[in-house]
């Protein structure tokens, strides 16, 4: 089990569903809080790691909002990224797709370009420090109507070069992917990957209009596919990527315990799973704690792991070259690696 543990630490990665507002650590929130003069409802590290026990996704989504509201300057969005970047490159995680939500910060009063401004140049530090590859993708918030993802879009035009897609996430209950058809369909007009949270807690209904509205190239999370077969079959057959996240899974009471997780059923049937963090501030581990815990409870194999990371670069938006490099890299690291 240790020599396990050692080659998932040091196996190349990939982590393609990672919110950087969910990467804002406590002691990071309350520093930022002092220096923006925002007055929280919790005083302590000790009492924000309290409140972070969650009966469902709308509970964690509470407390994340109220947690964006200390990131106010460029710099903010700067310190915020780079502590993730940094805490990724130390689990070997060589190319991230970082996802955004503007609306949370532009609703504040904060200007999309004191956002985009303070991430892009922490990406481009990350690239010449740590030698990772990044991407940025703008989520659209689905609990706001598509004229606000529309007007956010707006917004980032001056910035498409930055951008590698758009995605959709927030509350699922009772706000289905059709309603943002429009704006996906002008955003991949523009050029834009696409990529959608459902079937986190949403019906397997929400799959399939991600898949045939939103026309997505990846289905972020999508665990309750699973329980409609045709469309599992669609999914492996399309070979549709899911951005699983385990432990976030597992802090949202969406499985009762990590053992139960899909995670190797999805292997078993041939989906193109992958491993990542979600939101890891709030659900108790970056993507080497996930694949770690899963392959504790699941008991999954170094193949297995393997799979799940070559899914991973797989399903990644970088070029082929990119990516053939990568996976190169992995590959070499499973005939060397002890």
């Amino acid at each position: 089990m240790a020599d396990l543990a050692a080659f998932i630490q040091g196996m190349p990665k990939a982590e393609l569903h990672i919110h950087i507002e969910g990467s804002l650590e406590p002691e990071m929130m309350l520093a930022l809080a002092r220096r923006n003069g925002v007055t929280l409802r919790y005083a302590s590290e000790a009492a924000l790691r309290a409140a972070y026990r969650f009966g469902n996704l709308q509970d964690f989504l509470d407390l994340y909002y109220e947690g964006m509201s200390v990131l106010r300057q460029e710099q903010d969005f700067y310190d915020l990224a780079m502590a993730y970047l940094r805490r990724a490159a130390g689990q070997n995680v060589r190319h991230a797709e970082i996802f955004f939500d503007p609306q949370g910060h532009t609703s504040r009063g904060v200007a999309f370009k004191i956002v985009i401004d303070g991430l892009w140049r922490a990406l481009e530090d990350a690239e010449r420090q740590l030698g990772m590859t990044t991407g940025l993708i703008l989520c659209f918030l689905r609990h706001l109507d598509e004229a606000d993802a529309d007007k956010t879009l707006d917004h980032a035009l001056p910035w498409r070069d930055r951008l590698i897609g758009v995605g959709l996430d927030s509350s699922e209950k009772g706000n289905p992917p059709s309603r943002f058809q429009r704006v996906f369909a002008r955003a991949r007009e523009l050029g834009l990957k696409a990529v959608a949270h459902a079937g986190e807690e949403g019906p397997p209904q929400y799959v399939r209009e991600a898949l045939d509205l939103l026309r997505v190239d990846r289905i972020d999370h999508g665990n309750r596919a699973l329980e409609d077969d045709e469309l599992t079959r669609r999914l492996v057959r399309e070979r549709m990527p899911l951005t699983v996240c385990p432990l976030s899974n597992l802090r949202l009471c969406g499985v009762p315990s990590l053992d139960v997780h899909p995670l190797e059923r999805m292997l078993q049937l041939g989906l193109r799973a992958t491993v990542n963090s979600d939101d890891p501030a709030y659900f108790g581990g970056y993507v080497g704690e996930n694949y770690l815990a899963v392959q504790q409870a699941l008991g999954l194999d170094r193949a297995e792991i393997v799979t799940l990371a070559r899914n991973g670069f797989e399903a990644s938006f970088i070029d082929d070259a990119l990516k053939r490099r990568y996976l190169a890299a992995l590959d070499d690291y499973g005939r060397t690696a002890g």
